[in-house]
């Protein structure tokens, strides 16, 4: 049983954060090798694999995958760069890496949106792992080559008034803005083998928070407009918000039903 909840911490932490595994392999044999046999040498692999982990997160990983064209976004939002992460988890699960042709789209994207709209932070959610192209990012069907970026919509509050870092789930996703009964629904037939997730029962837990209309017609309306001069290909989202913001652009896509849902955040993508 040991040697089973092994293997699966490591295939857990593979598919979590794509180093963890291999984090955690290196800890268990440095702890076999260093420490005594008796009930704490558990725990001080453990403690070995925290160390171990934080200083490949921050200090070992990001020169090495500059080295393999990709490099982190932003954990926390600075003067003068309103980008930040969703999470700290994109950032402590190593999600947060891109190719290097998206963080200027990224930057110029924020700081549009500050100007516009002053004191206005862009979120991002999942991007990619730091290494491999052709390793997705689970539970995404892409999100493998550095290219694609996940951004998080505009919330308010109640009263209308424009929230900052709000979000409405505490990850960023499933927290579906939904259509309207005149609205577009290509999905309303039930399929099966399909990763398109209601979340039904997850949707009434969410805090009353508005998507803030005005600030994510701004954001995509200048997406669609500067994009395309940073390589932006495409941008998923959901054609009931299409219709609902008022948008028009070859550029706006459906991502089809056997896909996740995309009305609870932009997945934007650059060209190879």
């Amino acid at each position: 049983m040991r040697r089973l909840a092994f293997v699966l911490a490591v295939l857990v932490l593979t598919v979590l954060s794509q180093i963890g595994g291999a984090v955690l392999i290196l800890a268990w044999l440095l702890g076999r090798a260093v420490l005594p046999r008796g009930r704490l040498r558990g725990l001080a692999i453990l403690a070995l694999f925290a160390v171990l982990y934080a200083a490949a997160t921050w200090a070992v990983i990001p020169p090495l995958a500059a080295l393999a064209g990709r490099v982190p976004l932003p954990c926390r939002a600075e003067p003068g760069h309103p980008v930040a992460a969703g999470s700290p988890l994109y950032c402590l699960l190593n999600r947060n890496y891109v190719d290097p042709r998206l963080v200027p789209l990224l930057d110029a994207l924020a700081a549009a949106m500050d100007q516009v709209h002053p004191g206005t932070v862009t979120l991002y959610l999942d991007a990619n792992f730091p290494f491999l192209d052709g390793m997705p990012l689970a539970p995404h069907l892409s999100h493998d080559d550095g290219r694609k970026l996940d951004l998080t919509f505009f919330y308010a509050d109640p009263g209308g008034s424009y929230r900052p870092e709000a979000l409405r789930s505490r990850i960023g996703y499933w927290a579906f803005e939904q259509p309207g009964p005149d609205d577009p629904q290509p999905c309303a037939e039930p399929r099966w083998l399909t990763l398109r997730w209601d979340m039904t029962l997850l949707q009434g837990l969410y805090p009353d928070r508005p998507l803030e209309p005005e600030r994510t017609r701004a954001a995509l309306t200048w997406l669609l407009a500067e994009g395309p001069r940073f390589g932006l290909e495409k941008i998923l989202l959901e054609p009931h918000l299409v219709r609902r913001l008022g948008l028009s652009s070859p550029l706006l896509r459906f991502q089809g039903c056997r896909a996740a849902r995309h009305d609870d955040h932009l997945h934007l993508q650059i060209a190879p």
